[in-house]
């Protein structure tokens, strides 16, 4: 059955990222070529809506259009006077976005995050937004715990982006765990956009330049990806940057946005996703292949990060033909 996409455009919205999720979500395609998603733009009233830039958008529907869909996105829209100083919505705002229907997947680019906050959607929740409006939306809704590091946020339900090509980011990430890697590898490929890109909005912060730019971490991070079936340990990675363990932890979560282990195990997690959709070697193969030493471990971080473990997730997630061969080998 085709997913079905509502966006959201309030005034004040970005032309550009209200493009975002058609462009993605229309290059998700089935092996027939067919597409796995309809998406559709609204307005409250079905009115034009007018734009940060100097033009107005028509749209198609009114926001009757959430009550049908399986997923909301608000588009990007620029934070009003209001919200900045009070934290609060117009009425009709709040209410259509209160109004969307239980188990409705929701998603904000960038700073909708502020809209879902007011309306009380976040509440208790992880989030993130533009980097530069992170201390705002920090003072604005100290229960929401924000972090200003990630590309995007994902709580379930509800999921939030960073700033401008971070919703590609957001959109190419529902593909993957609606679809799998491969569809969602397509779809960026016909966008021309990386299917997975590494680190977070922490390395586009403006931070003071160290002295000895030139040192990077990048040479380590292709260095371990090409070892992860092997026990890595900070001091290796650190080692092999010739840096102390100091230094090294440092510059890395300044390019990253992430420590050296935790982008580890990211790295060997969605190398695992990967095997299980596209091959059919045993889980414990995986595990040792992906770093994880043995199939309990797996287990563990699958049930973590995912919510399934590794035999669910590859009867839902693998190729055609890939599937059907498993059922000896998990």
């Amino acid at each position: 059955m085709t997913h079905r996409v509502a966006v959201l455009a309030l005034d004040g919205v970005l032309p550009l990222d209200l493009g975002i999720p058609a462009r993605v979500f229309n290059e998700a395609r089935a092996p027939d070529g067919s597409r796995l998603y309809s998406v559709g733009t609204c307005s409250l009233g079905g009115r034009p809506v007018r734009t940060h830039e100097d033009f107005r958008i028509v749209v198609e529907h009114d926001e009757s259009l959430l009550d049908t869909a399986d997923t909301v996105v608000i588009a990007t829209q620029e934070p009003t006077p209001d919200l900045l100083a009070t934290g609060t919505l117009p009425e009709d705002v709040t209410a259509v976005l209160k109004g969307i229907r239980p188990g409705t997947r929701i998603v904000s680019l960038c700073t909708s995050a502020f809209l879902l906050a007011a309306a009380g959607l976040l509440d208790g929740m992880r989030a993130t937004t533009h980097w530069t409006l992170c201390e705002a939306f920090t003072h604005l809704f100290p229960g929401i715990e924000v972090d200003p590091n990630v590309l995007f946020v994902d709580n379930g339900r509800i999921l939030t982006s960073a700033g401008g090509a971070a919703g590609i980011d957001l959109c190419l990430h529902l593909v993957r765990l609606d679809h799998g890697a491969s569809v969602a590898a397509a779809a960026a490929r016909r966008c021309v956009a990386a299917p997975w890109r590494e680190g977070g909005q922490a390395q586009f912060i403006e931070h003071v330049v160290p002295q000895d730019a030139d040192r990077s971490t990048s040479d380590t991070r292709q260095w371990a990806l090409e070892r992860l079936a092997d026990p890595l340990t900070l001091e290796d990675m650190a080692r092999h940057a010739h840096m102390s363990v100091r230094t090294f932890t440092r510059r890395f979560r300044q390019e990253t946005g992430l420590s050296p282990l935790k982008w580890l195990a990211q790295r060997r997690l969605a190398h695992a996703r990967h095997l299980l959709e596209s091959t059919t070697l045993p889980v414990a193969r995986i595990a040792t292949a992906c770093g994880f030493g043995d199939p309990v471990a797996l287990r563990r971080q699958f049930h973590t990060y995912v919510g399934l473990s590794p035999a669910a997730y590859r009867r839902a997630h693998s190729a055609p033909g890939v599937a059907e061969g498993t059922a000896a080998v998990r």
